[in-house]
């Protein structure tokens, strides 16, 4: 498969993708006629890379998880542990946001019982005038 085809799949431009192999994240392809030719293993990998950066994993940590993984099985336990540290912190995350949509829907529903005295009040002083 070739890098335009990677990027279209995995929505990373071909940028990302050169920048990916150059810090090691995903391992160089081999090269047919001159050109990079992955494997359909490489899709797979690279959604999982981006699911890691999606929940605010750093860079480097990625980095860190790829080199791991290389390792094979024997890493299985430190890739583990970065995962689950990973997840705590997109579950302490998802409660700073469930906070804040709390505080949203606390002033939209202000806003809307003053918006409905405000038409309330206008109703009765419309009524008032027309006497």
């Amino acid at each position: 498969m070739k890098i335009g085809d990677v990027a279209r799949r995995t929505g990373l431009s071909i940028d990302t993708l050169r920048y990916y192999e150059k810090l090691g994240l995903i391992d160089p392809p081999w090269r047919q006629a001159g050109r990079r030719a992955y494997d359909e293993n490489i899709i797979a990998w690279l959604s999982f890379i981006k699911m890691l950066k999606a929940t605010g994993m750093p860079l480097a940590d990625v980095e860190t998880y790829a080199r791991l993984r290389r390792d094979g099985d024997r890493s299985s336990a430190e890739r583990r542990v970065m995962l689950e540290q990973q997840r705590e912190a997109v579950l302490q995350k998802i409660a700073e946001l469930t906070e804040c949509v709390e505080l949203l829907d606390y002033k939209i529903k202000n806003y809307a019982e003053i918006e409905a005295r405000y038409r309330a009040e206008d109703g009765r002083k419309d009524q008032h005038d027309e006497h």
